[in-house]
């Protein structure tokens, strides 16, 4: 992240501590009330205003969308109905006019001495809006869901694309009627009859943009409540007894705040990028504008009813403030069109004219130049008929590719995030994901034993960071990793595989199966070393095992999706002691070490697996048969938009995952949250590929008519490991209701 970046995300931050501050202090006791009446609204607006928050989006000094959306996000968090949202539009459509009328207006505005309400009237998405019919600048109609009417002095509604109608609203011909919606009020029918108006030209402001802007605004309002909501509902989960212990202890609601958690993170990464790219001025802020409102139309709502679910009864009161956060979040979310206008945008951008693809994302100068090395390398030597001949293999035989592998290793890339002391290049996280992302385009084979080499860098002696390390790095040697066994999967504290000490050996006996790199040179293996150890895990210890060494039985076994894994059977296999990797009995620190570091990428190297596959299917949709093609079906339309939008919520928890190991270690349950969603946005994908393109999508590698080589049936059959490999998303779902959220194991 730029330093840039990084000091707008500062500012937005102390305007977050300060706004919350604000209204803890200033603000009714939450719980209260159900609803607010719109003097309590105007009430604490005129508070507001004191903190300068009106101004936010007249220009840029004052603040741009990022501010915006902060203030937002806190007045949904704390169920304050303060008409932010009008006056930001009303900043943004007009702020820098000449024109007199609008300088007094914004004046007013910014000063508390007047109060907006803002209406896209027929502009609006939704068709029960209303509009207004103008003749001798007077308006006529009716004008449906108007936030804020019921205090404001002054409507602004939009007329045309050009134009705006000012409408004082204790002016003549105007009657605002409160509404009750979703049980709550603050909204008004505004009816207009023959009132006047002055007209106001918007200038360069173009209204499609400002109804985006002010549909991510109400995402962010929307997000502050769920947050909010789900903060409260987790703290219960922690209280609330039932059976004799803390419901958070329940797996159930473990996992379905795990859940919410997920789509949390999500909603928040998306919306700060979004607003870092509109103040940054890079036109791609509308697409992950239209992406924030087609993911959280649906993630944030879904939200909303888990942690009612996990309230129970009590959620239910009235008196309670969970349902205030509940009906903000499920009006904000339907307002303007809700995801049903987001996503026909989506899809004309990707499918439309040629579709202009997913966007590339910044990884900064480094990672940008580093990604078109790594293009122009395959380029020269993975194109062809040597990638032609490897495309042509079965599945099976694609797993890996020595010669390709040895390649690399001349390049020294496999020790790309490796410290130089090992003879790394000590990339940034970045930059590691431009080498991933393009490897991944390229559809180059697997390298490298990059957990491994990581567990050996952390704990290995000098020797054997001597030894095994080069290796590694030239692309001679690739590592398995034996730790599942018949009773020790996930439960890996469980395993029973022993080692035991014989002079200058360790000798091992047991199994281990579903292993996945069978065929390397090493087997990077846990076992244990002190079956009588309390807790069991503190008897476990790691070894590096020579896969030539006397007493091992490969029994391979085909995997569902065509690659293959083995059981590995261990009778009186004979290693060297200095074989061991750490402390005898201190495995599990370096068991854990490795998954962490792995967790922290994996996640990362899904998605960009989904991306690649998501390309390759957009093209598919493209193509023309005869004079139509599949783009033009409204369905495979709207499937594409929630795909892509999908697509950048796992991108953007990989980047954060990437920001946050570039202050040290991605912690252990972040890296959890980016592998379940993106793991099970593989399964989403695949399952989706097929239902848009048929039955020749289910056709085989090297069957007559299958679709790239059966490429979408087969991501869809291997999608299933990841959501198994390197913990089930069950165990890690556990992982971060108790690591992040802080409930009870």
């Amino acid at each position: 992240m730029a330093a840039t970046e990084a000091s707008n995300d500062d500012v937005a931050g102390m305007l977050r501590d300060s706004l919350r501050g604000f209204l803890d202090e200033h603000w009714r006791p939450r719980g209260a009330t159900a609803s607010s009446t719109p003097d309590e609204g105007s009430a604490i607006w005129r508070r507001l205003v004191g903190q300068g928050v009106a101004a936010l989006g007249a220009t840029s000094g004052e603040g741009g969308l990022a501010e915006i959306l902060v203030v937002m996000a806190e007045l949904g968090r704390a169920g304050c109905p303060a008409p932010m949202w009008s006056a930001a539009l009303a900043n943004l459509a007009i702020a820098g006019s000449p024109d007199d009328v609008v300088v007094d207006l914004l004046e007013r505005l910014h000063s508390g001495k007047a109060i907006i309400a803002f209406s896209f009237g027929a502009l609006d998405r939704d068709p029960g809006a209303g509009s207004v019919e103008v003749a001798d600048f007077k308006a006529t109609g009716v004008l449906r869901f108007v936030e804020a009417a019921g205090a404001a002095t002054h409507l602004l509604v939009a007329l045309d694309q050009a134009h705006l109608a000012l409408i004082d609203l204790g002016g003549p011909g105007v009657e605002c009627v409160a509404t009750r919606a979703m049980g709550a009020w603050g909204l008004s029918e505004v009816r207009l009859n023959a009132a006047p108006l002055t007209r106001i030209p918007v200038g360069t402001a173009d209204l499609d943009d400002l109804r985006i802007r002010g549909k991510a605004a109400l995402t962010a309002r929307a997000y502050g409540a769920a947050q909010r909501a789900f903060e409260l509902a987790v703290d219960y989960a922690k209280e609330r007894h039932q059976f004799g212990q803390a419901i958070g202890k329940f797996q159930a609601i473990q996992h379905k705040l795990a859940n919410c958690l997920i789509a949390l993170e999500g909603v928040r990464l998306i919306l700060e990028h979004t607003a870092r790219l509109h103040d940054g001025g890079d036109d791609d802020w509308r697409y992950f504008a239209d992406c924030a409102s087609a993911f959280s139309g649906n993630a944030l709502r879904q939200v909303s009813l888990e942690t009612q679910h996990t309230f129970g009864a009590i959620g239910y009161a009235e008196e309670h403030e969970a349902p205030i956060h509940f009906k903000r979040v499920h009006l904000d979310m339907i307002a303007l069109g809700g995801a049903s206008d987001a996503k026909p945008r989506l899809a004309g951008r990707l499918l439309d004219a040629g579709g202009a693809g997913l966007p590339q994302y910044d990884l900064g100068s480094a990672g940008n130049a580093f990604r078109e090395q790594v293009r122009r390398w395959l380029e020269q030597n993975w194109t062809g008929d040597t990638k032609q001949a490897f495309d042509q293999r079965p599945f099976a035989k694609r797993e890996f590719d020595a010669s390709f592998a040895r390649d690399i290793g001349e390049t020294g890339w496999i020790g790309l995030g490796w410290p130089e002391q090992f003879g790394g290049q000590a990339r940034s996280p970045l930059e590691q994901i431009a080498f991933m992302e393009t490897m991944e385009r390229g559809e180059a084979p697997r390298i490298g034993a990059a957990i491994q080499a990581n567990a050996l860098m952390m704990f290995g002696t000098p020797e054997q960071q001597q030894k095994y390390l080069p290796e590694i790095l030239r692309g001679e040697a690739v590592h398995g990793m034996g730790y599942s066994e018949p009773q020790a999967g996930s439960d890996l504290a469980a395993l029973r595989t022993s080692a035991i000490r014989d002079g200058d050996h360790w000798v091992i006996n047991g199994q281990k199966i579903w292993t996945t790199t069978w065929w390397g040179k090493y087997m990077f293996l846990a076992a244990r070393t002190d079956k009588d150890a309390k807790p069991p895990h503190a008897g476990i210890s790691m070894f590096i095992v020579p896969m030539d060494t006397p007493g091992i039985t490969i029994r391979p076994s085909v995997t569902m999706y065509d690659g293959t894994f083995a059981n590995i059977f261990y009778d009186n296999v004979r290693i060297p002691a200095e074989n061991l990797v750490g402390e005898v009995n201190g495995g599990w620190k370096v068991l854990t070490g490795a998954l962490a570091f792995e967790r922290g990428l994996v996640g990362g190297g899904i998605v960009l697996k989904v991306a690649h596959a998501f390309e390759q299917l957009r093209s598919h949709v493209m193509t023309k048969e005869g004079d139509r093609s599949l783009a033009d079906d409204p369905i495979v339309r709207d499937r594409m938009a929630i795909l892509a939008s999908e697509i950048e919520i796992g991108r953007l928890l990989m980047m954060h995952c990437a920001e946050l190991a570039a202050d040290g270690m991605t912690p252990l349950e972040y890296g959890a949250i980016s592998k379940v969603f993106s793991g099970e946005l593989m399964e989403r994908f695949g399952e989706a590929a097929l239902d848009i393109l048929g039955m020749r999508a289910a056709l085989s590698e090297q069957m007559p008519g299958a679709i790239d080589n059966g490429r979408f049936e087969q991501n869809l059959r291997h999608s299933l490991m990841w959501v198994i490999s390197i913990g089930t998303n069950e165990i890690q779902r556990s992982l971060i209701a108790q690591r992040a959220l802080g409930l009870p194991r």
